[in-house]
């Protein structure tokens, strides 16, 4: 059999609701809403570790971050686990990837040295903008050196301090605080030229792979590192966005009192707008770079041969219980993410609202190219969906960290500490999780359910070991 091609477009940080074929009126994405039109749109997936480094190995490994010991930030993936371009290559697969993969830390080492390749034929990893000398920082070097002052997002804190623990000076002009950048202040323009942005890198370096692909069928990710902060984009996508224009937070009046008022600071209105007009502007542009890929697909004749998924590592608050970024408690705004796959022979234009989770990514494709699933994988396909729609059978979504555990079902997300401490939000109430319920006798009967749930789906993704005989 012709094993399709697979592309998958991965953004960093983008929330499930920053996007136009989820009911935002707001933000501008044409290209990912003509995705949606033609594949399917699951608009209830969760991903597994609300923070970048566990979420992706467990997406590309099909395996929850328990069971790869992977909980949180700064855990080198090891090179022995087993991952989709790693099962995709005895297939005869040529795999990529593009721009940010984020298997290892990046804040404390060289990124002149060879990368480990995790199954990848061809990397040309580049994990933030400008700031380390990357695959990145190389392209631009070859097509503009005059401007690799102008390209970086900031030196992030803990890169400073390895910097100077190593004696070590790139000798490339920064943006922001030469302590640290700060990432949530609200939109930048871009500095140098918008066709160096890195969403422009990523986008022309997955189209030339895909123009250079042979005959055998290729797997390729293309890593954004949009829209994650700082919220730097050319001024074009910054001036789609009135910041004065764009919707704000809903806050209970507890939380709405906290806010101050000065234009300037944190959580006010106008910086709250500044912000998602900053947010918004990178996800236009990278959807723009979505669409120049997907037009290279087909002019290539490969678009009919293509699965191409949509999807992004986690959310982020976006002043949302007066927060940026994401992490813990992994509630909707920073656990629930975008997820659109356009596969040959699927059923076009399908908006799907069962749960499904970003583990069941992995599995899925394996399934759509005609490859059996290992037994280690811990999702579950959803190629019964794509092609027949047919509905999914999974209950519930699980979300777990260090020392904790949460589970989204249809209604409730629920909570669990180490030390027995339990939460509860009730999602048709109360969207926003801003009142925790477990407390209440109201709930005792949900509280309980979701302790059954919970522990139902612990046992259902245990993986043991096959024995090899009776004895």
């Amino acid at each position: 059999m012709k094993r399709p091609n697979i592309l998958i477009l991965y953004s960093d940080q983008q929330r499930w609701d920053a996007l136009g074929a989820n009911g935002n009126g707001e933000i501008k994405t044409p290209n990912l809403d003509a995705l949606a039109a033609r594949g399917v749109n699951f608009s209830r997936c969760f991903v597994q570790n609300p923070v970048c480094m566990p979420s992706r190995i467990s997406m590309f490994s099909g395996r929850y971050p328990s069971g790869l010991g992977i909980t949180h930030m700064g855990v080198p993936v090891p090179v022995e686990v087993m991952t989709l371009p790693r099962i995709l290559k005895q297939y005869g697969y040529r795999t990529a990837n593009i721009g940010k993969l984020h298997f290892l830390p990046h804040a404390n080492r060289e990124h002149r040295m060879p990368h480990p390749t995790y199954g990848f034929d061809h990397l040309e990893v580049a994990d933030e903008p400008g700031v380390y000398e990357d695959a990145y920082r190389a392209w631009v070097r070859r097509r503009a050196p005059e401007q690799m002052d102008k390209i970086s997002a900031g030196i992030p804190p803990m890169t400073r301090v390895w910097q100077r623990a190593m004696g070590f000076d790139d000798g490339i002009a920064h943006r922001g605080d030469p302590e640290g950048r700060r990432d949530f202040e609200g939109g930048l323009p871009f500095a140098a030229d918008e066709e160096l942005t890195f969403s422009a890198f990523v986008g022309e370096q997955t189209s030339e792979f895909i123009r250079s692909a042979g005959a055998a069928p290729f797997f390729c990710v293309a890593g954004f590192y949009s829209p994650h902060a700082p919220w730097i984009a050319p001024q074009k996508y910054l001036d789609l966005y009135d910041p004065a224009a764009l919707s704000l937070p809903s806050y209970p009046p507890a939380i709405d009192a906290q806010r101050p008022q000065k234009p300037e600071a944190q959580f006010s209105d106008a910086q709250l707008g500044r912000a998602k007009q900053g947010y918004y502007a990178m996800i236009s542009e990278l959807d723009h770079y979505v669409g120049r890929v997907l037009e290279t697909l087909e002019a290539c004749g490969k678009a009919d041969d293509t699965i191409v998924v949509f999807t992004s590592d986690h959310g982020e608050w976006l002043g949302d219980h007066l927060r940026f970024g994401k992490g813990y408690p992994a509630d909707d705004a920073v656990s629930r993410v975008p997820l659109i796959i356009a596969a040959p022979g699927g059923r076009p234009g399908q908006f799907c609202q069962d749960i499904v989770e970003a583990v069941d990514i992995a599995p899925t494709l394996l399934e759509l190219a005609g490859i059996q699933i290992p037994p280690f994988m811990q999702g579950d396909s959803l190629a019964g969906i794509i092609e027949f729609g047919e509905s999914g059978q999974k209950q519930v979504a699980l979300t777990e960290g260090s020392r904790w555990k949460c589970l989204r079902t249809g209604a409730y997300r629920y909570l669990i500490h180490d030390d027995g401490e339990e939460m509860l939000w009730d999602m048709d109430v109360d969207p926003g999780e801003y009142h925790n319920v477990a407390g209440s006798d109201e709930y005792a009967g949900a509280l309980a359910e979701c302790r059954r749930l919970l522990l139902r789906r612990l046992l259902q993704i245990e993986r043991p070991l096959p024995r090899a005989w009776t004895y």
